[in-house]
C-alpha cells in the first residue's frame, strides 16, 4: 500500500490527467463548435456550467465538474444512438438537481427504435463511469471512488422501469408488463431513497399510464382545431367575381400529407376563389372535415385579402402496431436489459468494496 503522502500525490496527478484530458476534448471540441452557430451551442453549455455551480454549491467543485461530465457521457449516448438510426435530437439540456435531457425532433417509428436510443444512455454513461473507476483505483482516490459510484448508481436508476426513464423506455421493446413492476417496485425506491424528484417521477409516470389505458377512449374523441388562410382575391375582384361575405360558411375539400420527417400537412382547397393552402398539424391526425366558419376582408398593399377561419374537426392517430416487437427482438432486448443491469449493480459493489465508499 502506498504512503499516504504518496497516495496524496497519485491522486493529484490523477486529477491533472482527468484535468489534462477534459482540457483536451474541449480544445478538440473548439475546433468543432467553430463550425456549429451559436445558438445552437450557447444554451447547452451555459445550462452545463450553471449546473457545475449550483452543484459546487453543496459538494467539493471538483465532484460538481465531474458528476455533471458524466451526466453529459450519459446523454451523448442518447445522442450517438439517435444519429445511428437517423434520428435527429437536440443537444443535452442540463438541470440543476434534476440532471440532463435531450428532445428528440422526430418521434421514433416503433418500440424498438425507442429503446434502442434509450439503452444508448446507461451503456455509454457507465462506460464513462467504468473509466472514473480505473483511475480511482490506480491512484487511490476517494474523491474518483464516489464519483465512480454516483456514475454506476444514476445509470443503474436510470434502468428502472418507469417512463421517462431509460428503463420505461426500453420496456416498450420487452414487455410492457414491466412498467406494472415499475409502477409497484416504483414506491419502494421511493421510500429507500426518500426523494421527492423521483416521487415526482413516479406521479407522472402513473399519470401517464392512466391517460394510456384508462382514458384512452376520451383521447380518442373527435377534436377541433382552428386555423387561418391569407387567401388573395384582388385579381378576382378586378375580373368581376364576386367575392363571398363575412358570414359565409362551407365544407372545403381537403388533402394531408407528411413530409420525410413525419411531419404532417393539411391542404385546404376554395375552388371558386382558385385557393389552395397548407398548415401544419400539431398531432398526427385523421381529418373528418373542413369546415370554413368565416371570412374577413383585409385590404394590404397588395390589394384585398380574405383572412378565412377554418374548423377542422379530426382524432389523434394511434399507431397500435407500435409496440409489435418480434419475439426473437424482445429476448434480445431482454437479455441486455438484464445484462446491463446486473453489469452496473456489479460494478457498484466493487467499487464499493474496492474504495470502501459508504453507501
Amino acid at each position: 500500500m502506498p504512503q499516504p503522502n504518496e497516495s496524496k500525490n497519485k491522486t493529484s496527478t490523477g486529477l491533472k490527467w482527468l484535468g489534462g484530458g477534459a482540457a483536451m476534448l474541449l480544445l478538440k471540441g473548439k475546433a468543432i463548435l467553430s463550425l456549429l452557430k451559436l445558438g445552437k451551442i450557447a444554451g447547452p453549455l451555459i445550462s452545463m456550467l450553471f449546473s457545475v455551480g449550483a452543484y459546487a454549491l453543496i459538494y467539493p467543485w471538483q465532484f460538481a465538474i465531474g458528476f455533471v461530465l458524466l451526466l453529459f457521457v450519459h446523454e451523448l449516448g442518447h445522442v450517438i444512438a439517435a444519429k445511428r438510426i437517423g434520428l435527429p435530437v437536440s443537444a443535452p439540456l442540463f438541470i440543476p438537481f434534476l440532471g440532463a435531457l435531450i428532445t428528440m425532433k422526430k418521434q421514433p417509428l416503433d418500440a424498438k427504435m425507442e429503446a434502442y436510443v434509450a439503452f444508448g444512455g446507461p451503456i455509454l454513461g457507465s462506460a464513462g463511469a467504468a473509466v472514473v473507476f480505473a483511475f480511482a483505483y490506480y491512484y487511490h482516490s476517494p474523491l474518483l471512488y464516489s464519483l465512480a459510484y454516483v456514475g454506476f448508481l444514476l445509470n443503474l436508476i436510470n434502468l428502472l422501469p418507469i417512463h421517462p426513464l431509460d428503463g420505461g423506455r426500453i420496456a416498450t421493446a420487452v414487455t410492457r408488463w414491466l412498467w406494472l413492476v415499475g409502477l409497484i417496485g416504483g414506491l419502494g425506491v421511493i421510500i429507500y431513497l426518500k426523494s421527492i424528484l423521483f416521487l415526482i417521477i413516479w406521479v407522472l409516470f402513473a399519470y401517464d399510464l392512466y391517460k394510456k389505458y384508462i382514458s384512452r377512449k376520451k383521447n380518442s374523441q373527435v377534436r377541433t382545431l382552428l386555423l387561418r388562410f391569407l387567401i388573395p382575391v384582388e385579381h378576382l375582384r378586378e375580373q368581376g367575381y364576386l367575392i363571398p361575405g363575412p358570414e359565409h360558411t362551407r365544407e372545403l375539400p381537403f388533402t394531408t400529407y407528411s413530409d420525410l420527417e413525419r411531419q404532417q400537412y393539411i391542404g385546404i382547397r376554395y375552388e371558386s376563389l382558385d385557393y389552395y393552402g397548407t398548415a401544419r398539424l400539431p398531432v398526427q391526425s385523421i381529418i373528418e372535415k373542413v369546415k370554413l366558419t368565416r371570412l374577413e376582408h383585409i385590404t394590404e398593399e397588395t390589394g384585398l385579402h380574405l383572412n378565412a377561419l377554418c374548423e377542422v374537426r379530426y382524432s389523434v392517430y394511434e399507431n397500435d402496431k407500435y409496440y409489435d416487437v418480434p419475439a426473437r427482438d424482445r429476448w434480445k432486448y431482454g437479455a441486455a436489459y438484464a445484462a446491463l443491469a446486473g453489469g452496473i449493480g456489479y460494478l457498484m459493489y466493487l467499487v464499493h468494496v474496492v474504495g470502501n465508499v459508504n453507501l
